[in-house]
Order: C-alpha cells, then sequence, then structure tokens
C-alpha cells in the first residue's frame, strides 16, 4: 500500500525556495487576535460570540473588497453565518479557500483553527486590486468543529451545496486547516502510518498538501504549483480518503459535491499536541512560518491556468 502511495504521489516534498516574504506577520498577529480574543469560547453553544466573530471577519474582508457577504442558515432555533469575501471577475469559473472560525470545546483554538482564519485574512489583503484569472472567494465557516462535524448541518456543507444546487462553475478548493505549529525537534512529527516517518521525515517543520486518489485537475495543478512557489518545506499527501486525517476538514464537504479540493495543514494531531486542548494558545504558533505558507498558497493562486 505504501509503494502505491509514494508511487502515485510522486514527488512527495519539496524543499523551501529563497523567496520575498510578502505576507506581514504583524497583521497575522492582528488577526489571531481578532479571531481569538472574546469572552467566551467561539464554539457552537455561544452563538453570540460567533456572531461576533463573523462581523469581526465581515468588518475586516471590507478592508479589501466590496464584495463581502454571509450566508445565513439555521440550525435549530439558532442561525450560524458563513462570511465571503469575492475578488477577480464575478463571472466564470471561482476557486474556493476557506477556513472554519468556530472551536471544539473551551479553548482559544489558535492553530486549531484562528491559524486558517488569519491565512483567509491574510490572503485577502494580498489580494486585493489584483487582476486575477478566476473568480477567488474567501470563505470563513462556522460549524466545522463537533457535535456537527461530518453532518449537513457544517458551514462547508452548506457553502458547497448552495454552489452545486446553483450550478456555480467550481475550479477548486482549498482548506487552511491548522497552518500555525512548526517544531525542529526529532520525533515531532507522526504518521497514520508508522512507515510513513522514513519517507517524510520525524521533523514537524513542513507544510502539507493533502489529496484523495483521483484527487482531480485543480489538485494536480495546485501541487505543482505549490511546490514551485514554497518558501516553506512543502510536502503532498495522497492516498485513499479513509486513511486517517485525510478527509477530517471543510474540503471533504466539496468532495461530496464532486469538486476538486485540497487540504493545506501542518498535519493537526499528527503534529500538534495541543489539538483540542486548552493548551491550544497563540504563544504556540510560528508567525513567520505561517507567512510563508500563506504566501505559497498567494503566488499558486496567482499562477493559476
Amino acid at each position: 500500500m505504501v509503494g502505491i502511495f509514494v508511487a502515485q504521489n510522486y514527488p512527495v516534498s519539496s524543499h523551501a525556495k529563497n523567496l520575498p516574504l510578502l505576507s506581514d506577520t504583524s497583521h497575522l498577529r492582528k488577526s489571531l487576535e481578532l479571531v481569538i480574543n472574546t469572552a467566551k469560547p467561539r464554539n457552537y453553544i455561544n452563538v453570540d460570540v460567533l456572531d461576533t466573530i463573523a462581523e469581526r471577519i465581515q468588518l475586516e474582508f471590507l478592508h479589501y473588497s466590496s464584495r463581502v457577504t454571509t450566508q445565513d442558515y439555521k440550525v435549530g432555533e439558532n442561525t450560524y453565518k458563513n462570511v465571503i469575501a469575492s475578488f477577480g471577475p464575478e463571472g466564470g469559473e471561482r476557486v474556493i479557500v476557506g477556513a472554519h472560525y468556530d472551536v471544539c470545546g473551551d479553548q482559544d483554538g489558535a492553530d486549531d483553527n484562528a491559524s486558517g482564519v488569519a491565512g483567509i485574512l491574510e490572503l485577502a489583503r494580498l489580494l486585493k486590486d489584483k487582476s486575477l484569472r478566476y473568480r477567488i472567494d474567501l470563505v470563513a465557516y462556522t460549524l466545522e468543529e463537533p457535535p456537527y462535524f461530518n453532518s449537513k448541518e457544517m458551514g462547508s456543507y452548506i457553502h458547497a451545496r448552495s454552489l452545486h444546487d446553483s450550478k456555480v462553475q467550481v475550479k477548486g478548493m482549498i482548506s487552511l486547516e491548522m497552518i500555525g505549529y512548526y517544531s525542529d525537534k526529532k520525533d515531532s512529527q507522526d504518521y497514520p502510518i508508522g512507515i510513513m516517518k522514513w519517507i517524510y521525515g520525524d521533523k514537524g517543520n513542513y507544510i502539507t498538501i493533502v489529496q484523495k486518489t483521483f484527487c482531480g485537475k485543480f489538485a494536480k495543478q495546485f501541487k505543482r504549483l505549490s511546490f514551485k512557489n514554497n518558501s516553506i518545506p512543502t510536502k503532498s499527501f495522497r492516498s485513499p480518503s479513509f486513511l486517517a486525517g485525510v478527509s477530517l476538514s471543510d474540503h471533504n464537504n466539496y468532495w461530496k459535491f464532486g469538486y476538486s479540493a485540497v487540504m493545506i495543514t501542518n498535519t493537526a494531531f499528527f503534529r500538534n499536541q495541543n489539538y483540542h486542548q486548552p493548551s491550544d494558545k497563540l504563544f504556540t504558533l510560528d508567525l513567520l512560518s505561517m507567512g510563508k505558507v500563506i504566501d505559497g498558497v498567494f503566488r499558486a493562486l496567482i499562477e493559476l491556468k
């Protein structure tokens, strides 16, 4: 199985390129604080807090785009919101880049997933006034975490279904899921299959592009452009979606509707022991590495054919 996995995923990694930093780490910090600093945890129980975060994201998006909307939907008696900012042409194919802003339980969720939201807010800054081949929609999702994970109440499921039902042309989707935690320590990286450590190494100092088997044209092109444009070590995982961790984020809902999608992640609980713990704090994050990840996504988006 590992041999087949490597063969279909070749090459599996790319060394960092010496490229100028485009992202602003001070802006990343402010974006993280914007998501994290609330009186109560931003979980599904505290709808008022989720509304506050949605409003903060919306106001931040409006600094960079005049095309900002919310996608409201009901779960029981409560209303939850996705927030969407659009860039580039109105029509034609579009690319979705999304990250969820809710947390699991009572925690800050700095890496999971304030880091992803900070990523799309930084992308908004970088995309402002750019001439783009495709429309790019940046989406902040709600209700990714339990008890709604893997349900039709996930914000990303609602969004993906709306695109499908409206017959919107979607070129592809990118999920930013935990992009802030890195380590150069030996044995800081684990894997769903032990032998993968021989292939990918034992240090959690890289970012990953997660794809499924038969991932589609967009995913393959995005991997190639990411390998070309990365300023952080970048590795590609491509495997059946049932392998542990491969489908555990918002990109999975786009797969369900037949869209080509990838997840950009530091591998979550395979590396970050603060996963779903109160210790998932801002001070544990590496903002420079975060910025390099976002730069790679931005450069790939700009070069999409």
